[in-house]
């Protein structure tokens, strides 16, 4: 298993866009865990698409869109509350 930061860019409650310095495979499973506000979650995650973003130098900064898969009513419990939180603290943004 290897671990690698990713950045979130935009989240939903099916899905996200995400920010990375490496490239993922469409159609490619992978297992991230995601740090919502003061709680963190374990979820399977789809490449739904991916290109790159930015070429600054030597360093090169993918955008992905991943689907979430098979999430526990538990998992998309969290996600919808902390959607909530950010449309409650940043007024409907």
């Amino acid at each position: 298993m290897v671990f690698e930061p990713l950045q979130i860019k935009q989240i939903s409650r099916g899905g996200a866009s995400v920010e990375t310095r490496f490239p993922l495979a469409i159609d490619s499973l992978h297992q991230l865990r995601l740090t919502l506000g003061a709680r963190s979650i374990v979820l399977k995650a789809r490449v739904a698409h991916s290109r790159i973003s930015d070429v600054d130098q030597e360093i090169v900064t993918y955008r992905s869109g991943i689907e979430f898969v098979d999430a526990s009513e538990a998992v998309r419990a969290v996600i919808a509350e902390f959607l909530e939180t950010l449309t409650a603290t940043r007024g409907g943004v």
